[in-house]
């Protein structure tokens, strides 16, 4: 795979891996908190840092039916969360090219 080189973020609240630390996003970067994973609570982020995509595949959600893939921690690997690359219904459009972290699998780092 190669030397990863890793971005970093600075800002008031840093989101990063809760394995390793490595940055994903800013506070600024959530566009909304109401929405869960697998493990609970999760966010809607418009852009991430520092991952990587799995293969895409359709899964049935309690919004309905989605493309997505799932996204990976490019440090350690860990599944952080997914990429929606298409909702199927129009209501849920808003969502394609967005990312959903599980707040469970974030840490935060304030004053980065």
């Amino acid at each position: 795979m190669g030397i990863v080189y890793k971005k970093y973020l600075h800002g008031d609240k840093v989101l990063g891996c809760n394995a390793c630390k490595t940055h994903f996003a800013t506070q600024e970067h959530i566009i909304s908190k109401d929405f869960y994973g697998m493990y609970g609570k999760a966010y809607l982020f418009s852009t991430v840092i520092n991952v990587y995509t799995g293969e895409a595949e359709d899964r049935s959600m309690r919004t309905g039916l989605h493309t997505v893939q799932d996204i990976h921690c490019a440090e350690c690997s860990t599944v952080v969360g997914w990429k929606y690359l298409v909702a199927y219904e129009k209501k849920q459009q808003y969502k394609e090219g967005r990312y959903i972290l599980e707040r469970t699998l974030l840490h935060y780092m304030p004053g980065c």
